[in-house]
C-alpha cells in the first residue's frame, strides 16, 4: 500500500480543510508549450461542487501563443478563423495538493480535452502520456529525476524588468560550487522553497552551489516520469513565486549571461511491473541488451530530437566547450563531457541527459528520451563504445549537437522518428512554435549589436 506523501490530498481532505475554512482557492492549471502553469484560481467550493468531477474550460488559444502571449495565426489547435473556442480543464485528482506558499490554496494540474472528450493530443502532458503508454503496452515504466538550475539574484522582478535586466546584482558574487559558507547567502531563500515544495507533496533530496553566480541547484527524489514532471512544472512555477515574495528574482533561463548556463540534467531509467530494472544487466557497462538497444537509440535520436530538449534561441547559446554542456553525440561512463552520461550502479544505473537548459519543457523533453530508446529497442541499435576522454576535443568526424534552433527545427521537421512517434500534428504544431521564435528574433536588434555598430560601423 502506497503512503500518501504530506501535503498531497485526496478530496475528503479538501472538503474537510474548506469546511473548516483552511483552503478557500484551488488553482487548476496544465502546463503549456512553453513549460508553465497557466489556468484558473477557483473557489474552493465551486471546485468542489462543479469542477472536481467534471471539468473547467479556458481558451485554447493558450496553446496557440508565443512567449510574451501574442496570438498567433498558423495553428491547428485555435486561431482567429476557428474563433479562439475553449477546450476543457480536466483535473487529474492525483496531483491535488496544498500550496503552502500562497495562503488558503490549494493546486491540481489538470488534463486537456476537446468539447467531445478526445485528449488534446499537441498538449505537452499528453504527448509524454502517449509515450509512458507505448511502455505500458511492454510492462515498463519510465523512472525519471530532473535536475534544474537557477540564478538567484537581489533585485526584485520589477526591478530587473524596469532596469531592462542589466546590471542584475546575484546574490553570490563569486563561483560557489559547493560551497557551504557561499551558499549559505541565500539559504533563507533556498530552505523557504525546499520546504515549501516538501509541503506540496515533493520529496526534497539537496541543494548545493553551482559555477555561475548565485548559481544554485535544489534536487528531488526520482519517480515516474508524469509525476516528476508535473512535480517539475509546480516547483518552477513556485520558486519564482516564492522569490518575488522574498523581494528577489531568480531565472531558470538557458543562459542568462556568458558564464556557465542553466542546465536541466534529464535522469531515465525503466522498470517493469515488478520493478525490476530493464537497462541494468549483465552485459558490458552494466548494462542489459536492452539497455544497450535504448541508449542506442537515445545517441542516434539526439539530433533529430533537440528541438524538444531546447525549444529556444537562448537553448543553444549553453552548447559551449568547457561549459558543462554537451557539444557532441556521445555517450561516456561518469563522463560529464558527453551528452549522454551513464551513471549509477545495479539497479540505479540510469542514462542522463545533459542536453536540456533550465528552459526546457520537461513532459516533451522526456517524452523525446522515451521515443528514441524505445526506437533504438525495436531496431535493435548496436551501442558504440563510450567516449574516454575529453569530448569537447572530439575529431572533426563527430556528430555535433545542433548549433541553432534553426538546425534543430530543420532536423525536427525532416525526422521520421519524430513522425512515427509523435504524428504529423504534435510534429507540425512545435515546428509552427519554432519557426515563430525564429521569425520573432529575426526582427529584434540586441545590445550587443548597438553595441558593436552603434558608432563603429
Amino acid at each position: 500500500m502506497t503512503t500518501q506523501r504530506k501535503g498531497m490530498l485526496t478530496l475528503d481532505d479538501l472538503r474537510r480543510q474548506v469546511a473548516a475554512g483552511e483552503t478557500d482557492t484551488v488553482v487548476l492549471a496544465f502546463t503549456d508549450m512553453q513549460g508553465r502553469l497557466q489556468g484558473k484560481r477557483l473557489a474552493a467550493e465551486y471546485f468542489l461542487d462543479e469542477v472536481a468531477g467534471g471539468h473547467a474550460e479556458g481558451c485554447a488559444y493558450l496553446l496557440a501563443v508565443d512567449v510574451e502571449m501574442n496570438p498567433v495565426d498558423g495553428y491547428a489547435v485555435s486561431s482567429w478563423e476557428r474563433g479562439h473556442g475553449d477546450f476543457r480543464l480536466v483535473p487529474d485528482l492525483t496531483t491535488l495538493r496544498r500550496l503552502p506558499w500562497q495562503e488558503g490554496s490549494a493546486l491540481v494540474l489538470a488534463d486537456l480535452a476537446r468539447h467531445d472528450g478526445e485528449p488534446v493530443s499537441v498538449s505537452p502532458r499528453q504527448i509524454l502520456k502517449a509515450q509512458t503508454d507505448r511502455l505500458a503496452e511492454r510492462g515498463w515504466q519510465a523512472m525519471t529525476g530532473t535536475e534544474l538550475e537557477f540564478v538567484v539574484y537581489e533585485d526584485t522582478y520589477e526591478e530587473a524588468w524596469q532596469r531592462g535586466y542589466r546590471e542584475l546584482r546575484p546574490v553570490i558574487g563569486y563561483n560557489a560550487d559547493y560551497s557551504i559558507l557561499g551558499t549559505s547567502r541565500a539559504e533563507p531563500l533556498l530552505r523557504r522553497i525546499r520546504t515549501s515544495m516538501a509541503g506540496a507533496g515533493m520529496y526534497v533530496e539537496s541543494a548545493k552551489g553551482e559555477c555561475n553566480l548565485g548559481q544554485h541547484e535544489i534536487v528531488f527524489r526520482y519517480d515516474t516520469a508524469l509525476t516528476t514532471c508535473d512535480n517539475h512544472t509546480i516547483y518552477k512555477t513556485g520558486a519564482k513565486e516564492i522569490a518575488g515574495q522574498a523581494g528577489r528574482s531568480l531565472t531558470f533561463m538557458a543562459k542568462p549571461d556568458e558564464r556557465e548556463g542553466n542546465s536541466c540534467h534529464i535522469h531515465l531509467s525503466l522498470r517493469d511491473a515488478d520493478g525490476t530494472p530493464v537497462l541494468a544487466g549483465e552485459g558490458p557497462y552494466g548494462l542489459s541488451r536492452l539497455g544497450e538497444h535504448f541508449l542506442a537509440g537515445q545517441l542516434a535520436g539526439l539530433r533529430e530530437l533537440t528541438l524538444l530538449q531546447a525549444p529556444n534561441i537562448n537553448s543553444y547559446k549553453r552548447f559551449v566547450a568547457g561549459s558543462f554542456a554537451p557539444t557532441t553525440v556521445k555517450w561516456g561512463l561518469d563522463n560529464r563531457t558527453c551528452a549522454l552520461r551513464l551513471v549509477g550502479h545495479g539497479p540505479s544505473l540510469r542514462v542522463e541527459n545533459r542536453l536540456p537548459g533550465g528552459d526546457v519543457n520537461p513532459y516533451l523533453a522526456v517524452a523525446a528520451l522515451i521515443a528514441a530508446g524505445l526506437d533504438g529497442i525495436d531496431r535493435r541499435l548496436p551501442l558504440e563504445a563510450p567516449y574516454e576522454g575529453n569530448a569537447y576535443a572530439a575529431g572533426g568526424d563527430a556528430e555535433r549537437a545542433p548549433q541553432d534552433l534553426r538546425e534543430a527545427l530543420a532536423l525536427w521537421e525532416h525526422s521520421d522518428l519524430a513522425a512515427r512517434a509523435f504524428g504529423p500534428g504534435p510534429v507540425a504544431h512545435y515546428a509552427h512554435q519554432a519557426r515563430t521564435e525564429l521569425d520573432a528574433y529575426s526582427r529584434a536588434v540586441t545590445d550587443w549589436e548597438l553595441r558593436r555598430g552603434f558608432e563603429r560601423l
